[in-house]
């Protein structure tokens, strides 16, 4: 056996294995934790207008006036923290409100809010599941979900992506062997701009038997004709969808995460699931804010056209242009792929240059051989800006 390896060692191999000195070789040009604020100021000092690729505030809401002032109403009222799990300090009324609105946006029956989207997969799938059962997942499901499935006891499976033959296939043969099976798949992916085809899902989860839980993170507040999601898209009953989970931090310009599903399942979490029990409530600020911002949705759902609009065209301009972007259904989500790395890093810095921020996607959470920006389109962007990115892209 080899020997123990001193923390400093482990820690510059591992940072050997994932690139570090190529970051080092970049210098100043490492386009990852930008500076966005100090990134905007310079450009606008210079007479530029800067526009933002990289966030993923879909209907621009985070900014939005009402959005603000609720969170700031709040802090005065409540002050900053709730100082305790919800279970033993106690709920506050605006927990309540909260998650009864949003199940009901989304045509659920009741929700439940956590302090953190990536803690929601991880901490809900193995507490779901048990030795005798079974999981399986989207090979390009999110990380949240590939590592809450390394944390649970239960056979893990995968299936191609969005390839639904392959996901009947799984199951025909590793079903039977199982006391419960929960599929896991995201609406819209966040690295390709795809999405799943939900009836057929459904349909395939009905004859196999099973749960179906949707990662919802990036399709809430952008599918569907007033942005309740995957399920609006299709024109499908949302209680057909055993367990959707989401995050406050997109679409609702906020953070945190949360599960809808049947009342009875969420009365239970609140008393069993770790990642809640364990966990101090949302803040009254962060919980405000996100309330507000589901209430301009509810009450602009204009912004969720335009957002639609906005994408569709993106995608469509970048099609005609002749970039590469693979499965995109023009969903708020771009991906433009080049043909290596270093093309894509030149692309991002020739952006930059010009006040586009859009940094390429860290090669951890891609394949190697398929490089990209990834573009979020938001309901505040304009023709304008996207014409000028695909000008430089394009270049």
């Amino acid at each position: 056996m080899s020997a123990n390896l001193s923390f400093g060692a482990f820690v510059k191999r591992r940072a050997r294995l994932a690139g570090q000195p190529l970051l080092e070789g970049l210098g100043s040009a490492n386009p990852w934790f930008a500076q966005v604020d100090g990134l905007q100021a310079a450009v606008e000092a210079r007479g530029g207008r800067f526009t933002s690729f990289g966030n993923y505030d879909y209907l621009g809401l985070s900014r939005h006036p009402d959005v603000r002032a609720a969170a700031i109403d709040a802090v005065r009222a409540q002050g900053t923290g709730v100082n305790g799990s919800r279970l033993v300090g106690g709920e506050r009324n605006f927990h309540k409100e909260f998650e009864t609105d949003l199940a009901a946006f989304v045509g659920m029956e009741a929700a439940l809010t956590l302090v953190s989207g990536y803690l929601t997969n991880l901490s809900l799938i193995p507490h779901l599941l048990s030795g005798d059962d079974l999981l399986v997942v989207d090979e390009f499901a999110h990380n949240s979900i590939m590592m809450g499935g390394r944390s649970t006891r239960a056979t893990v499976k995968t299936f191609r992506h969005n390839d639904l033959d392959h996901l009947d296939h799984v199951l025909a043969t590793a079903r039977a062997g199982h006391r419960n099976c929960l599929i896991a798949v995201e609406s819209l992916y966040s690295m390709d701009g795809d999405h799943v085809e939900l009836p057929r899902l459904l349909e395939v989860r009905d004859r196999h038997g099973g749960w179906v839980m949707i990662d919802e993170a990036h399709s809430f507040g952008v599918m569907g004709p007033t942005g309740r999601g995957i399920a609006e898209h299709y024109g499908e009953d949302p209680k057909r969808i055993d367990i959707i989970v989401g995050t406050l931090s997109k679409a609702l310009g906020s953070s945190g995460g949360f599960i809808l599903s049947h009342g009875l399942a969420i009365d239970l979490l609140r008393f069993t699931l770790p990642g809640f029990v364990y966990s101090v409530g949302l803040s009254p600020a962060v919980t405000a804010g996100a309330h507000a911002a589901l209430k301009v949705i509810v009450d602009e759902p204009q912004r969720v056209a335009r957002l639609r609009r906005n994408s569709q065209m993106f995608l469509a301009k970048a099609r005609a242009a002749g970039l590469e972007t693979g499965a995109a259904t023009g969903c708020a989500i771009v991906p433009v792929l080049f043909s290596d790395f270093m093309t894509t890093l030149d692309k991002a810095a020739a952006l930059l240059r010009v006040g586009i921020y859009a940094p390429p996607v860290v090669q951890v959470g891609v394949p190697q051989d398929a490089p990209r920006i990834r573009f979020f389109l938001s309901a505040e962007h304009t023709e304008d800006e996207i014409d000028r990115t695909i000008g430089v892209l394009a270049s």
